[in-house]
């Protein structure tokens, strides 16, 4: 059974920024160590081949939703 590796995408990163935009947040069935606080997409990607992981990249929750859109009938 292959691991994976769970990743969401840093709050305080804008876009154009030279910063690892993705955390990691938890890796399961992988005996595996991760050095670096942040990541980039690519390397996340790198590595989870290596290793034969799956990435899956969780979403943020309701409350952070920046705009809500309402519909009018």
């Amino acid at each position: 059974m292959a691991g994976k590796i769970f990743y969401r995408e840093r709050r305080k990163v804008g876009e154009g920024e030279k910063k690892p935009r993705y955390t990691l947040v938890a890796v399961t069935d992988l005996d595996l160590t991760f050095y670096p606080k942040h990541m980039r997409k690519k390397e996340l990607e790198q590595i989870a081949e290596a290793v034969g992981a799956e990435l899956v990249l969780l979403t943020h929750g309701e409350k952070e939703k920046e705009e809500e859109v309402e519909v009018k009938d």
